[in-house]
């Protein structure tokens, strides 16, 4: 299968960015399982044949030669700079693999001239958090309820790991970066939750959910990215490949109840992101309606 793929890609009838049979097509075409399929796609994948597009599809990789970096000056060479270009290289392969020396080489600088500018990568990722945060700034004037603050700080912030999902790793709940971009949703939440009666604790605590939702499910976007990088699958192809497993569990008798919903769902779910966030948020601020609508009004 893969050398077949390889052949067409060779000969022309598959170009630069087209769709290459997905492991259904696969499965179907070869008559083999969807196990199998998708090890021919994975194994294209890693040899960088073909590439995972989000909403797309497996498709043929483009023919990319990486120019090399015109050297910078010292006077060329800015923090602005240097943040702009590491947030380049993880938007593109992921905060794991941002390092001071493929910086270094990205802006075609030597790797010591980037310690004039920031301490080492813990403060250039503060700084990129900063930069990026900023790209998508909260409005001039809140709006007059609490829960309508609350929600515009949570789409705000959606918008912003969508657009870099590495950004959800960034931070945890327990160990919090001390980023002032971060912290004026902080502040946000403060300004929106005056008025309520809440006591500071429970104030810390409705903004921290706000937050932990918006980043649990931002996490899985980085997560997506990083599995397709390894399989050349997308989420819905690799599904496909887990069908017969899942069918010997729904069938089995064991998962009663979830059998029948895999049954009644057939081929019809896919687990959107996007939808999913719409999905819980308003069903949240209801319940936090419970906890601080009593006690409050518009401010």
């Amino acid at each position: 299968m893969a050398a077949d793929i390889k052949r067409r890609i060779a000969d022309g009838r598959l170009r630069p960015g087209e769709r290459v049979p997905s492991t259904r097509q696969l499965a179907r075409d070869w008559n083999v399982a969807l196990a199998t399929a998708a090890k021919a796609l994975t194994l294209l994948a890693r040899e960088g044949v073909v590439v995972a597009e989000p909403r797309v599809g497996t498709v043929v990789a483009q023919s990319r030669t990486r120019k090399v970096p015109r050297a910078l000056s010292d006077d060329d060479l800015t923090r602005e700079r240097i943040v702009r270009a590491a947030v380049e290289i993880a938007d593109e392969e992921g905060l794991d693999e941002l390092t001071m020396r493929g910086l270094a080489t990205r802006l075609g600088v030597a790797t010591m001239s980037l310690y004039r500018h920031v301490g080492g990568k813990d403060e250039l990722v503060m700084l990129m958090v900063g930069a990026v945060i900023e790209d998508f700034p909260l409005p001039g004037e809140p709006p007059e309820s609490w829960r309508a603050g609350l929600e515009v700080s949570a789409r705000t912030q959606w918008a912003a790991y969508r657009a870099h999902p590495w950004l959800a790793h960034t931070t945890t709940l327990t160990r919090p970066m001390p980023s002032p971009a971060l912290l004026q949703h902080t502040e946000w939440a403060m300004r929106a939750l005056e008025g309520t009666g809440l006591d500071p604790v429970t104030k810390m605590y409705v903004h921290t959910l706000i937050f932990s939702y918006v980043q649990g499910i931002a996490a899985n976007l980085e997560h997506e990215r990083r599995a397709r990088a390894q399989t050349g699958m997308s989420a819905g192809e690799w599904m496909d490949a887990q069908q017969p497993a899942l069918r010997g569990v729904a069938e089995s008798g064991e998962l009663r109840a979830f059998g029948k919903v895999i049954d009644e769902l057939g081929d019809d779910f896919d687990l959107d992101l996007d939808r999913l966030f719409e999905f819980g948020l308003q069903p949240l601020l209801d319940g936090l309606e419970k906890v601080v609508g009593p006690r409050a009004g518009t401010r």
